[in-house]
C-alpha cells in the first residue's frame, strides 16, 4: 500500500466512526427522548446544530494546529 492509500484508508475510517459517534451519541438519544413523530423530526433536525458547532469545532483546532505548528516543532 502507498501511504496516499494509508491515508486515504484512516480518514475514511475516522470520518465512519464519527458518524457513528454522532448517531449513537447524539442522534439516537435525541430522538427517543420524545413520543411524538413531529417531536422526534425537530429532535432530530435540532441534532443538526450540535453536529455543526462540532465540526466547526474540528476545523477550528485544525486551522490552529495547522497556523501554530512551527511554534510545537521548536
Amino acid at each position: 500500500m502507498s501511504n496516499e492509500t494509508i491515508t486515504i484508508v484512516v480518514a475514511v475510517a475516522c470520518g465512519l466512526l464519527a458518524i457513528a459517534a454522532y448517531v449513537g451519541l447524539i442522534l439516537v438519544p435525541a430522538v427517543t427522548s420524545y413520543s411524538r413523530w413531529w417531536e422526534r423530526i425537530g429532535a432530530g433536525f435540532l441534532s443538526l446544530y450540535v453536529l455543526g458547532a462540532f465540526v466547526i469545532a474540528g476545523v477550528g483546532g485544525g486551522a490552529g494546529v495547522v497556523w501554530f505548528w512551527d511554534r510545537f516543532q521548536a
